[in-house]
């Protein structure tokens, strides 16, 4: 068959079926009921603080902190990526899952008290207490920012475009507009407190949506055995008709996770040794993460929190990955299709069509009203992501940037202002971005994020580590190592992404040159993270001893030796001060004022009260010991551990049950 007959009989399955009235309904239902706990969470949190604002007052219990973890890291594009991996290569995405159920741990139980007891709210901030100085604090909070616009909110504004395109039809600018608008309002309105019950809700829609479809998709190929046989035989038609002869078959270790050392996908010592840093920084240094255990009322209730996310993450192998495994077989020449006409026809892509498998399967599988309520998770999926997104870079733009540098002395209602145009900046940013991300689709969503993330992240966890582990490194040694390990990172990405038009498959000779084989193809991008890592590492340390030591005013209460110091750190107070509603002067104002109703809405919107009462110095010093207190009940602090051991060894197990071949 050529692929001129075959195009007209593959497209229409993929673009005829829609959703129908009750999937709109439920749809509806969800946008109802976010915006109902939105709107709650805005009349209950204290939005009119610094820390009400960014931090939901530092109240937060451990289940809607644990459930706001695993939403902000399960975006739209994991649905897509990790699904559209699995069908494309098999369980080796799944790795990812199951080492940041390790790795949070390391948050919850390494780096949170540490960042407790400096009395932190953004990550750049507790480099500037760390280290000192301004440079360090600023380069991190205008890499960290550039990121959430160019990668994670992009890749989110593409794949639940996709998802849209594929079920409805729509256009696709205006889907993610009206997207990123709700999403935006939000996060604008109700700081992160709404921002965290809101992922709650959201997260009981993702599980809950994303199980009903992998039960349903494993009963269809009949259980996981009957998977892993019919998998190996999802060979599309154009590849069997001998048209594509060696393209489009499954990978002989598709149900091995980690494979072996020269494996293009995931070697297991590029993905231990070289990923894992890339890993630390994401979920130990990220703020979009951290900025959520941060918002606990307690170390404990923010461990509670990183063990619950934990054991949510083994989820995603069974409900995102093998149902793209299960999307290949079921619509082999959709999703493994090769022919690159009969691709584009498909999925306007030539190089592949994988990224498809979950909206593919969620269109195929679920009945009437359910395709509704996939379209929602896929809506949560994407909206979680978003509004944790906006609310950390607000915090980041505001905090490091905006007070440090451009306005020192900035009022709180200023800083409240300002956080919140930021907001509408990065919407305007990512809408703008939409058109770019549309050209960088073809490949491996997931392991295109995780690729970028391999040159940019190990110089940020290199400094982080040897920040909280190694008194002796100071700031002239952590910003020149932060900065030779960004080079040696960065040059590579670009030469990547530069050759990456020529890049070839097995329809499609490659023309890249001989030298880039040799240096780059021949070196997995996680070998090349080792490399970024350990040069950010020496070159910190060779800088920090040939210089002064820093002095013991910066380790005091921010290092993981002198976390249990009883003295509290100076600065923190002025940071706690900034944090009052209003100071006494600028009460007296509101007091005073003659507010129009446009003043009264815009006191509202934002938290204000003029009844608000400012505190007394010692009260300040009084909240800022509990603030910056990591002490814990003893019964709280055994079972914590427990539970500590029991979700690793979860992890372990998994490894071992999928990381070889079976």
């Amino acid at each position: 068959m050529s692929s001129t007959t075959a195009v007209p009989a593959l497209a229409p399955s993929t673009i005829d079926v829609k959703l129908d009235g009750w999937d709109i309904a439920t749809i509806v239902l969800y946008f109802v009921l976010v915006i109902a706990v939105g709107l709650f969470a805005m009349c209950r949190s204290n939005r009119g603080t610094i820390s009400g604002y960014f931090l939901a007052g530092r109240t937060m219990m451990w289940l809607p902190v644990g459930a706001s973890l695993f939403v902000s890291n399960i975006g739209s594009e994991h649905f897509i990526g990790l699904a559209g991996s699995g069908a494309a290569i098999g369980l080796a995405t799944g790795a990812w899952e199951v080492n940041a159920l390790i790795l949070i741990q390391l948050l919850g139980f390494v780096f949170a008290p540490i960042y407790i007891t400096s009395g932190v709210v953004t990550m750049p901030e507790y480099l500037s207490k760390r280290f000192g100085g301004k440079r360090l604090r600023v380069f991190m909070a205008v890499l960290s920012l550039l990121l959430y616009i160019f990668t994670k909110v992009s890749v989110n504004l593409y794949s639940g475009g996709l998802f849209i395109q594929q079920s409805l039809g729509w256009n696709i600018y205006l889907s993610m507009i009206g997207l990123i608008m709700i999403t935006a309002l939000l996060t604008v309105t109700g700081g992160l407190a709404a921002v965290i019950y809101t992922d709650t809700l959201q997260a009981v829609l993702m599980i809950s949506g994303a199980t009903a479809l992998s039960v349903l998709s494993f009963i269809k190929v009949g259980g996981y055995e009957a998977m892993k046989e019919q998998y190996m035989q999802a060979i599309p038609n154009s590849t069997l008709q001998g048209k594509t002869p060696g393209c489009g078959y499954p990978l002989n270790d598709s149900f091995v996770m980690l494979r072996e050392p020269t494996d293009p996908n995931v070697p297991w010592p590029g993905f231990i040794f070289g990923q894992t840093p890339a890993s630390i920084w994401y979920w130990c240094a990220d703020q979009v993460i951290v900025q959520r255990a941060l918002a606990a009322k307690s170390l404990s209730h923010a461990q509670g929190a990183t063990i619950f996310a934990g054991f949510l993450k083994i989820l995603p192998l069974f409900i995102m990955v093998m149902p793209g495994l299960i999307s290949r077989i079921l619509y082999t020449d959709e999703v493994a299709c090769v022919d690159p006409e009969v691709c584009y026809a498909i999925c306007q892509s030539s190089t592949g069509c994988s990224n498809i498998a979950f909206p593919r399967l969620v269109l195929g599988v679920m009945p009437t009203g359910a395709r509704g309520l996939m379209m929602a998770v896929m809506i949560a999926a994407l909206m979680s992501d978003l509004d944790s997104i906006f609310n950390s870079s607000s915090t980041i733009f505001t905090i490091d940037i905006w007070k440090r540098v451009i306005r020192p002395k900035c009022s709180v209602r200023e800083m409240m202002l300002v956080g919140r145009l930021w907001v509408l900046v990065m919407v305007g940013l990512s809408i703008a971005w939409v058109p770019v991300m549309l050209l960088l689709q073809d490949g491996q969503l997931f392991l295109t994020i995780q690729e970028i993330s391999g040159y940019l992240s190990p110089p940020i966890a290199a400094i982080f580590l040897l920040g909280v582990f190694w008194k002796r490194c100071n700031e002239k040694g952590a910003f020149w190592g932060l900065m030779a390990g960004f080079v040696v990172g960065i040059v590579r990405m670009i030469i990547v992404f530069s050759f990456q038009s020529q890049a070839g498959n097995c329809l499609v000779p490659d023309t890249r040159p001989q030298w880039y084989h040799d240096f780059i193809t021949k070196i997995n991008f996680m070998y090349y993270a080792i490399i970024i890592f350990f040069t950010t590492i020496i070159v910190a340390v060779v800088v920090s001893l040939c210089t002064k030591k820093p002095p013991s005013r910066l380790l005091k209460r921010s290092t993981w030796w002198t976390r249990f110091l009883s003295e509290p750190r100076t600065d923190n107070l002025e940071e706690e001060i900034a944090m009052k509603p209003l100071n006494e002067k600028a009460a007296l104002e509101a007091d005073q004022e003659e507010k129009t109703l446009c003043k009264r809405g815009y006191d509202w919107f934002c938290g204000y009260s003029a009844t608000q009462q400012p505190e007394e110095e010692g009260n300040n010093r009084e909240k800022l010991r509990k603030i910056t207190s990591i002490e814990q009940d003893k019964r709280a602090k055994r079972l914590l551990h427990v539970l500590l051991v029991i979700v690793i060894s979860a992890g372990v197990y998994i490894f071992g049950y999928f990381g070889a071949p079976q």
